[in-house]
Protein backbone atom coordinates (compact mmCIF):
# COMPACT_ATOMS: atom_id res chain seq x y z
CA UNK A 1 0.00 0.00 0.00
CA UNK A 2 3.30 2.81 0.90
CA UNK A 3 4.17 1.84 -2.45
CA UNK A 4 0.88 3.01 -4.03
CA UNK A 5 0.75 5.80 -2.31
CA UNK A 6 4.33 6.77 -3.07
CA UNK A 7 3.71 6.10 -6.89
CA UNK A 8 0.35 8.12 -7.39
CA UNK A 9 2.22 10.79 -5.13
CA UNK A 10 5.10 11.07 -7.63
CA UNK A 11 2.21 11.22 -10.14
CA UNK A 12 0.79 13.95 -9.07
CA UNK A 13 4.04 15.72 -8.69
CA UNK A 14 5.16 14.87 -12.41
CA UNK A 15 1.82 16.03 -13.50
CA UNK A 16 1.85 19.17 -11.83
CA UNK A 17 5.52 19.73 -13.08
CA UNK A 18 4.90 19.22 -15.82
CA UNK A 19 1.18 20.98 -15.99
CA UNK A 20 3.51 24.48 -14.55
CA UNK A 21 6.30 23.44 -17.64
CA UNK A 22 2.93 23.72 -20.38
CA UNK A 23 1.25 27.20 -18.63
CA UNK A 24 4.80 28.45 -17.78
CA UNK A 25 3.79 32.37 -19.19
CA UNK A 26 6.11 32.90 -22.40
CA UNK A 27 8.89 35.10 -22.84
CA UNK A 28 7.79 38.10 -25.12
CA UNK A 29 9.85 40.05 -27.90
CA UNK A 30 8.61 42.43 -30.37
CA UNK A 31 9.40 41.87 -34.13
CA UNK A 32 9.21 45.01 -36.51
CA UNK A 33 9.21 44.27 -40.22
CA UNK A 34 8.20 45.64 -43.44
CA UNK A 35 6.02 42.34 -44.48
CA UNK A 36 4.59 44.01 -46.99
CA UNK A 37 5.20 47.40 -49.31
CA UNK A 38 7.97 48.15 -51.20
CA UNK A 39 10.40 46.52 -48.39
CA UNK A 40 8.99 43.06 -48.23
CA UNK A 41 11.66 41.69 -50.06
CA UNK A 42 13.48 42.95 -46.79
CA UNK A 43 10.78 42.23 -44.07
CA UNK A 44 9.46 38.56 -45.23
CA UNK A 45 12.72 37.21 -45.05
CA UNK A 46 12.82 38.80 -41.58
CA UNK A 47 9.86 37.38 -40.59
CA UNK A 48 9.87 33.95 -41.41
CA UNK A 49 13.53 33.70 -40.11
CA UNK A 50 12.33 34.53 -36.55
CA UNK A 51 9.31 32.35 -36.78
CA UNK A 52 11.66 29.81 -37.52
CA UNK A 53 13.81 30.43 -35.27
CA UNK A 54 10.79 30.50 -32.41
CA UNK A 55 9.88 26.97 -33.41
CA UNK A 56 13.33 25.79 -33.19
CA UNK A 57 13.80 27.59 -29.29
CA UNK A 58 10.58 26.11 -28.12
CA UNK A 59 10.94 22.33 -29.34
CA UNK A 60 14.12 22.74 -27.28
CA UNK A 61 12.41 23.55 -24.28
CA UNK A 62 11.98 27.31 -24.71
CA UNK A 63 14.09 29.87 -22.64
CA UNK A 64 15.38 28.75 -19.41
CA UNK A 65 11.93 26.32 -19.10
CA UNK A 66 9.53 29.41 -20.60
CA UNK A 67 8.18 29.15 -24.04
CA UNK A 68 9.52 32.07 -26.89
CA UNK A 69 6.52 34.04 -28.21
CA UNK A 70 7.55 36.35 -30.64
CA UNK A 71 5.16 39.48 -31.43
CA UNK A 72 5.37 40.40 -35.63
CA UNK A 73 3.95 43.52 -36.39
CA UNK A 74 3.65 44.49 -40.02
CA UNK A 75 5.33 48.19 -40.72
CA UNK A 76 4.63 48.27 -44.19
CA UNK A 77 7.63 50.39 -44.25
CA UNK A 78 5.89 53.17 -43.32
CA UNK A 79 7.28 55.42 -39.94
CA UNK A 80 4.04 56.39 -39.17
CA UNK A 81 2.64 52.85 -39.02
CA UNK A 82 6.00 51.46 -37.20
CA UNK A 83 5.61 54.20 -34.39
CA UNK A 84 1.89 53.05 -33.80
CA UNK A 85 3.36 49.20 -33.83
CA UNK A 86 6.25 50.01 -31.48
CA UNK A 87 4.03 51.38 -28.85
CA UNK A 88 1.49 48.15 -29.12
CA UNK A 89 4.41 46.17 -28.92
CA UNK A 90 5.28 47.99 -25.72
CA UNK A 91 2.25 48.81 -23.79
CA UNK A 92 0.05 46.26 -25.03
CA UNK A 93 2.22 43.08 -25.50
CA UNK A 94 4.58 44.03 -22.56
CA UNK A 95 7.67 42.17 -24.68
CA UNK A 96 11.15 42.56 -23.13
CA UNK A 97 13.07 43.52 -26.77
CA UNK A 98 12.42 44.75 -29.88
CA UNK A 99 14.25 43.55 -33.15
CA UNK A 100 14.20 45.67 -36.40
CA UNK A 101 12.41 47.61 -37.87
CA UNK A 102 13.36 46.57 -41.33
CA UNK A 103 13.62 50.01 -42.70
CA UNK A 104 15.80 52.95 -41.61
CA UNK A 105 14.05 55.27 -42.21
CA UNK A 106 11.00 53.30 -39.22
CA UNK A 107 14.25 52.33 -36.82
CA UNK A 108 14.83 56.26 -36.56
CA UNK A 109 11.37 56.89 -36.07
CA UNK A 110 10.93 54.42 -33.50
CA UNK A 111 14.05 55.49 -31.53
CA UNK A 112 12.40 57.83 -29.68
CA UNK A 113 9.71 55.57 -28.42
CA UNK A 114 12.16 52.84 -27.31
CA UNK A 115 14.48 55.32 -25.63
CA UNK A 116 11.30 56.90 -23.67
CA UNK A 117 10.02 53.21 -22.63
CA UNK A 118 13.74 52.45 -21.78
CA UNK A 119 13.53 49.00 -23.94
CA UNK A 120 16.33 47.47 -25.73
CA UNK A 121 15.75 47.85 -29.68
CA UNK A 122 18.18 46.00 -32.30
CA UNK A 123 17.62 47.25 -35.57
CA UNK A 124 17.70 45.15 -38.30
CA UNK A 125 18.55 48.37 -40.70
CA UNK A 126 21.71 49.71 -41.73
CA UNK A 127 21.98 53.19 -41.37
CA UNK A 128 25.12 54.52 -39.50
CA UNK A 129 23.07 57.38 -38.33
CA UNK A 130 21.11 54.65 -36.19
CA UNK A 131 23.89 54.19 -33.86
CA UNK A 132 25.54 57.51 -34.15
CA UNK A 133 25.80 58.99 -31.66
CA UNK A 134 25.00 56.12 -29.35
CA UNK A 135 21.58 55.46 -28.12
CA UNK A 136 21.24 54.02 -24.78
CA UNK A 137 18.91 51.66 -25.92
CA UNK A 138 19.40 51.44 -29.49
CA UNK A 139 21.29 48.44 -30.91
CA UNK A 140 21.96 47.07 -34.98
CA UNK A 141 22.65 44.67 -36.56
CA UNK A 142 23.90 44.94 -40.42
CA UNK A 143 27.00 46.09 -41.36
CA UNK A 144 27.44 50.05 -41.12
CA UNK A 145 26.85 52.01 -44.78
CA UNK A 146 29.91 53.99 -43.68
CA UNK A 147 32.14 50.66 -44.08
CA UNK A 148 30.28 49.78 -47.32
CA UNK A 149 31.28 52.65 -48.99
CA UNK A 150 34.61 52.22 -47.71
CA UNK A 151 34.53 48.63 -49.44
CA UNK A 152 33.42 49.86 -52.44
CA UNK A 153 35.95 53.24 -52.79
CA UNK A 154 38.42 50.87 -51.78
CA UNK A 155 37.34 48.38 -54.98
CA UNK A 156 37.11 51.31 -57.53
CA UNK A 157 40.46 52.34 -56.82
CA UNK A 158 42.38 49.66 -57.26
CA UNK A 159 40.61 49.01 -60.40
CA UNK A 160 42.15 52.27 -61.09
CA UNK A 161 39.16 54.57 -61.50
CA UNK A 162 38.59 57.57 -59.82
CA UNK A 163 34.91 59.49 -61.04
CA UNK A 164 32.11 58.04 -59.82
CA UNK A 165 28.50 58.70 -60.63
CA UNK A 166 26.16 57.79 -57.60
CA UNK A 167 22.52 57.37 -57.77
CA UNK A 168 20.12 56.98 -54.54
CA UNK A 169 16.83 56.78 -53.34
CA UNK A 170 15.21 59.58 -50.78
CA UNK A 171 14.78 56.88 -48.36
CA UNK A 172 15.86 56.81 -45.35
CA UNK A 173 18.39 54.37 -46.33
CA UNK A 174 19.23 55.68 -49.39
CA UNK A 175 19.85 59.37 -47.68
CA UNK A 176 22.35 57.98 -45.73
CA UNK A 177 23.80 56.30 -48.08
CA UNK A 178 24.35 59.51 -50.14
CA UNK A 179 25.46 61.21 -47.14
CA UNK A 180 27.90 58.33 -46.47
CA UNK A 181 29.52 58.39 -50.48
CA UNK A 182 29.69 61.96 -50.78
CA UNK A 183 31.16 62.43 -47.35
CA UNK A 184 34.07 59.81 -48.05
CA UNK A 185 35.29 60.31 -51.76
CA UNK A 186 37.99 63.12 -50.95
CA UNK A 187 39.49 60.27 -48.37
CA UNK A 188 39.80 57.95 -51.21
CA UNK A 189 40.43 60.51 -53.66
CA UNK A 190 37.33 59.77 -55.82
CA UNK A 191 35.65 62.20 -57.87
CA UNK A 192 31.78 62.59 -57.74
CA UNK A 193 30.61 63.66 -61.51
CA UNK A 194 27.01 62.90 -61.12
CA UNK A 195 24.63 63.08 -58.20
CA UNK A 196 21.19 61.78 -59.03
CA UNK A 197 18.24 60.75 -56.63
CA UNK A 198 15.13 58.97 -57.19
CA UNK A 199 11.39 57.92 -55.19
CA UNK A 200 10.96 54.94 -53.64
CA UNK A 201 8.23 53.99 -56.15
CA UNK A 202 9.69 55.02 -59.43
CA UNK A 203 9.86 52.87 -61.96
CA UNK A 204 12.03 53.77 -64.50
CA UNK A 205 15.78 55.17 -64.59
CA UNK A 206 16.37 56.29 -67.86
CA UNK A 207 16.02 59.80 -67.06
CA UNK A 208 18.56 59.70 -64.28
CA UNK A 209 20.88 57.55 -66.31
CA UNK A 210 20.88 59.50 -69.55
CA UNK A 211 22.58 62.16 -67.73
CA UNK A 212 25.49 59.99 -66.38
CA UNK A 213 25.81 58.70 -70.05
CA UNK A 214 26.94 62.21 -70.68
CA UNK A 215 29.35 62.24 -67.86
CA UNK A 216 32.67 61.17 -67.99
CA UNK A 217 31.59 58.65 -65.01
CA UNK A 218 33.92 55.37 -65.27
CA UNK A 219 31.71 53.60 -62.60
CA UNK A 220 27.93 54.32 -61.26
CA UNK A 221 26.92 53.50 -57.41
CA UNK A 222 23.57 52.84 -56.64
CA UNK A 223 22.49 53.01 -52.93
CA UNK A 224 18.37 51.83 -52.37
CA UNK A 225 17.05 48.91 -50.76
CA UNK A 226 13.66 49.12 -52.88
CA UNK A 227 13.16 47.20 -55.94
CA UNK A 228 14.36 50.25 -58.27
CA UNK A 229 17.76 48.36 -57.82
CA UNK A 230 16.65 45.57 -60.52
CA UNK A 231 15.28 48.94 -62.56
CA UNK A 232 18.93 50.46 -62.38
CA UNK A 233 20.27 47.39 -63.76
CA UNK A 234 17.88 46.89 -66.56
CA UNK A 235 17.67 50.34 -67.83
CA UNK A 236 21.48 51.17 -67.53
CA UNK A 237 21.57 47.41 -70.37
CA UNK A 238 18.74 49.28 -72.54
CA UNK A 239 20.91 52.58 -72.71
CA UNK A 240 24.18 50.56 -73.40
CA UNK A 241 25.90 51.69 -70.83
CA UNK A 242 28.70 49.56 -70.45
CA UNK A 243 30.95 50.96 -67.13
CA UNK A 244 30.85 49.04 -64.13
CA UNK A 245 27.66 48.95 -61.80
CA UNK A 246 27.88 48.97 -58.13
CA UNK A 247 25.39 48.22 -55.69
CA UNK A 248 24.86 48.76 -51.90
CA UNK A 249 24.87 46.23 -49.02
CA UNK A 250 20.95 46.25 -49.41
CA UNK A 251 21.10 44.06 -52.69
CA UNK A 252 21.68 41.12 -50.49
CA UNK A 253 18.57 39.56 -51.65
CA UNK A 254 19.70 37.12 -54.89
CA UNK A 255 15.48 37.71 -56.18
CA UNK A 256 17.17 41.69 -57.01
CA UNK A 257 19.94 40.23 -59.29
CA UNK A 258 17.79 37.74 -61.10
CA UNK A 259 14.72 39.83 -61.56
CA UNK A 260 17.49 41.31 -63.77
CA UNK A 261 18.18 38.80 -65.82
CA UNK A 262 21.56 39.00 -67.46
CA UNK A 263 21.75 42.41 -67.48
CA UNK A 264 23.05 41.76 -64.02
CA UNK A 265 26.04 39.74 -64.70
CA UNK A 266 29.22 41.63 -63.44
CA UNK A 267 26.80 43.59 -60.77
CA UNK A 268 29.13 43.99 -57.85
CA UNK A 269 28.33 45.10 -54.12
CA UNK A 270 29.54 44.62 -50.71
CA UNK A 271 27.85 41.22 -48.80
CA UNK A 272 27.81 39.43 -46.03
CA UNK A 273 29.21 35.90 -46.34
CA UNK A 274 25.80 34.24 -46.01
CA UNK A 275 25.75 35.04 -49.43
CA UNK A 276 29.05 32.93 -50.87
CA UNK A 277 29.21 30.72 -47.84
CA UNK A 278 30.10 27.87 -49.99
CA UNK A 279 33.28 29.97 -50.77
CA UNK A 280 34.67 30.22 -47.43
CA UNK A 281 36.94 27.70 -46.01
CA UNK A 282 35.83 25.27 -43.42
CA UNK A 283 38.07 26.53 -40.94
CA UNK A 284 36.20 30.05 -40.99
CA UNK A 285 34.73 31.01 -37.41
CA UNK A 286 31.32 31.59 -39.33
CA UNK A 287 31.16 28.79 -41.50
CA UNK A 288 29.16 26.19 -39.41
CA UNK A 289 26.66 28.89 -38.19
CA UNK A 290 26.66 30.12 -41.82
CA UNK A 291 25.87 26.64 -43.43
CA UNK A 292 23.52 25.91 -40.79
CA UNK A 293 21.20 28.66 -40.61
CA UNK A 294 20.89 28.66 -45.00
CA UNK A 295 20.02 25.16 -44.23
CA UNK A 296 17.24 25.46 -41.98
CA UNK A 297 16.18 28.31 -43.90
CA UNK A 298 15.89 26.98 -47.25
CA UNK A 299 14.60 23.99 -46.29
CA UNK A 300 11.48 25.47 -44.33
CA UNK A 301 10.82 28.14 -46.56
CA UNK A 302 11.82 26.86 -50.18
CA UNK A 303 13.59 29.75 -51.24
CA UNK A 304 17.03 31.46 -51.58
CA UNK A 305 18.59 32.76 -48.07
CA UNK A 306 18.74 36.46 -47.84
CA UNK A 307 21.03 39.13 -46.31
CA UNK A 308 17.99 40.37 -44.39
CA UNK A 309 16.74 37.41 -42.98
CA UNK A 310 20.48 36.67 -41.69
CA UNK A 311 20.44 40.60 -39.73
CA UNK A 312 16.89 39.04 -38.12
CA UNK A 313 18.82 36.02 -37.26
CA UNK A 314 21.47 37.87 -35.75
CA UNK A 315 19.41 40.28 -33.83
CA UNK A 316 17.14 37.56 -32.43
CA UNK A 317 20.02 35.50 -31.49
CA UNK A 318 21.35 38.09 -29.65
CA UNK A 319 17.85 38.69 -27.73
CA UNK A 320 18.16 34.80 -26.78
CA UNK A 321 21.74 34.65 -25.41
CA UNK A 322 20.62 37.89 -23.47
CA UNK A 323 17.63 36.21 -21.85
CA UNK A 324 19.51 33.26 -21.19
CA UNK A 325 22.39 34.85 -19.27
CA UNK A 326 20.53 37.46 -17.45
CA UNK A 327 16.29 36.26 -17.67
CA UNK A 328 13.40 38.79 -19.08
CA UNK A 329 14.86 41.91 -17.29
CA UNK A 330 14.97 45.33 -19.77
CA UNK A 331 18.08 46.60 -18.38
CA UNK A 332 19.64 43.64 -17.68
CA UNK A 333 19.04 42.94 -21.58
CA UNK A 334 20.15 46.07 -22.62
CA UNK A 335 23.79 46.15 -20.29
CA UNK A 336 24.56 42.33 -21.81
CA UNK A 337 23.80 42.98 -25.49
CA UNK A 338 26.30 46.15 -24.92
CA UNK A 339 28.84 44.02 -23.72
CA UNK A 340 28.80 41.23 -25.97
CA UNK A 341 31.98 40.04 -27.24
CA UNK A 342 32.82 37.70 -30.35
CA UNK A 343 29.41 37.15 -30.93
CA UNK A 344 29.52 34.72 -33.92
CA UNK A 345 26.18 35.76 -36.06
CA UNK A 346 25.43 35.70 -40.30
CA UNK A 347 26.58 39.29 -40.51
CA UNK A 348 30.22 39.18 -39.23
CA UNK A 349 31.59 38.55 -35.47
CA UNK A 350 30.15 41.11 -33.27
CA UNK A 351 31.85 43.31 -30.78
CA UNK A 352 29.82 45.70 -28.79
CA UNK A 353 30.43 48.48 -26.56
CA UNK A 354 29.61 51.36 -24.76
CA UNK A 355 30.73 53.28 -26.96
CA UNK A 356 29.62 50.97 -30.55
CA UNK A 357 26.35 49.66 -30.95
CA UNK A 358 26.86 48.70 -34.27
CA UNK A 359 29.57 45.81 -33.03
CA UNK A 360 30.99 45.45 -36.63
CA UNK A 361 33.57 46.71 -38.77
CA UNK A 362 34.67 46.98 -42.33
CA UNK A 363 35.96 43.40 -42.68
CA UNK A 364 32.61 41.80 -41.97
CA UNK A 365 32.19 42.30 -45.71
CA UNK A 366 33.22 40.80 -48.94
CA UNK A 367 33.09 42.49 -52.23
CA UNK A 368 30.43 40.35 -54.36
CA UNK A 369 29.25 39.58 -57.90
CA UNK A 370 26.78 38.66 -59.64
CA UNK A 371 27.29 35.64 -61.92
CA UNK A 372 25.20 33.59 -64.07
CA UNK A 373 22.18 34.62 -61.86
CA UNK A 374 23.81 33.64 -58.45
CA UNK A 375 26.32 35.76 -56.26
CA UNK A 376 30.19 34.48 -56.14
CA UNK A 377 33.18 36.46 -54.21
CA UNK A 378 34.73 38.83 -56.64
CA UNK A 379 38.31 38.33 -57.08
Amino acid sequence: MKRSYLFIGAAVLYCLCAHHAIAAEPIKIGALFAVTGPAAYLGEPEKNTVLMVQEQINAAGGINGRPLEIIVEDTEGDEAKAVMKAKKVITQDNVVAIVGPTRSGTTMAVIPIVEKYEIPLISCAAAEDIVKPVKKWVFKTPQSDADAVRVIYEKIRAMGLSKVAITTGTTGFGAAGREQLKKLAPEYGITIVADETYGPKDTDMTAQLTKIKATDAQAIINWEIVPAQTTIIKNRKQLGITIPLFQSHGFGNIKFARDAGDAADGVLFPGGRLLAVETLPDSHPQKALLAKYKKDYEEKYKTDVSTFGGHAYDAIMLVIAALKAVGPDKAKIRDYIENTKNFIGTGGIFNYSPDDHCGLKKDAFEMLMVKGGNFVVAH
